[in-house]
């Protein structure tokens, strides 16, 4: 039989994330060749629908494309001013293509594979079903909506989705003062040390997802070794950007910095000027 699949997939990543799961690109791919293998599906084409200036899903966008994924990016209305969303955007953006397909390119496929455990996709499931076509509703162990459950396949899925995270600091010791190095190297060979440039520099020096470095920044923040500050800068376009600082009063980031600190705190000196 042949199958295309609809992921709505921040609908996903927040069900496993809730339950203390990370779903990566890699293990979602993994989870969905299995499913297809074990059902015999000929799986023809993979949509995907998520807001990819999340942080949570920061460099994913790229993954899903070299596995041959189409990507939707649902944009937010995020800005220094406002953090809301658009409400229900992926929904609407992957019913209106789910509609399009199944109208127009009726002979591609026998079963719609629909991954989220979102309730308002109901009507959509039947559509679907009037077209004389199945569908699968593929979710989180506990967070199906119950108006899907009787279409749902989640727990054929349990063993494949539900990855245990790794712990976002392998050797706690050893990755916070290489953490605490690595921003600090930054600063020095920079003005200030962007949001962005710091969660790369992380997350290639220690081996760490988007997810993980999230959680190691947060740690930093509410431990008091970083500071995290709006700074102005006429060379961007919005005018100003969010950068770190290393607390320089803290016993561990002294002790770590070593001779360092005083190049540093000059330069955090000149930051405020």
């Amino acid at each position: 039989m042949k199958a295309i699949a609809f992921i709505d997939y921040e609908n996903i990543w927040t069900g496993l994330f809730e339950q203390g799961y990370e779903l990566t690109p890699e293990i979602l791919m993994g989870s969905i060749q299995l499913y297809v293998e074990k059902n015999s599906y000929e799986l023809s084409a993979i949509y995907l629908y998520a807001n990819f200036d999340r942080e949570e899903f920061w460099r994913t966008q790229t993954l899903f494309e070299k596995n041959n994924v189409y990507t939707r990016h649902i944009y937010g209305k995020n800005s220094f001013s406002s953090t809301l969303l658009r409400r229900n955007a992926a929904d609407i953006e992957l019913i209106l293509e789910a509609q399009e397909i199944l109208l127009t390119r009726t002979s591609a496929f026998d079963v719609i594979l629909l991954l989220t455990g979102d309730g308002d996709f109901l009507p959509l499931v039947r559509k679907i079903k009037a077209w004389g076509k199945e569908v699968k509703v593929i979710g989180a162990n506990g967070n199906m909506h119950h108006d899907l459950q009787m279409f749902s396949d989640y727990g054929e899925l349990s063993s494949e989705f539900l990855t245990q995270a790794k712990p976002f600091i392998n050797n706690a010791d050893e990755d916070i003062k290489q953490g605490i190095l690595i921003l600090a190297n930054l600063q020095l060979s920079m003005r200030y040390i962007a949001s962005t440039k710091a969660r790369t520099a992380l997350a290639e020096h220690l081996g760490a997802t988007a997810l993980q470095v999230k959680d190691f920044i947060r740690y930093f923040l509410n431990e008091r070794i970083l500071f995290e500050r709006e700074y102005a800068d006429s060379n961007l376009k919005i005018g100003k950007t969010k950068i770190y600082l290393l607390n320089l009063e803290h016993d561990l980031v002294q002790n770590v910095l070593g001779s360092s600190l005083v190049e540093i705190r000059k330069r955090y000196e000149k930051l405020s000027n």
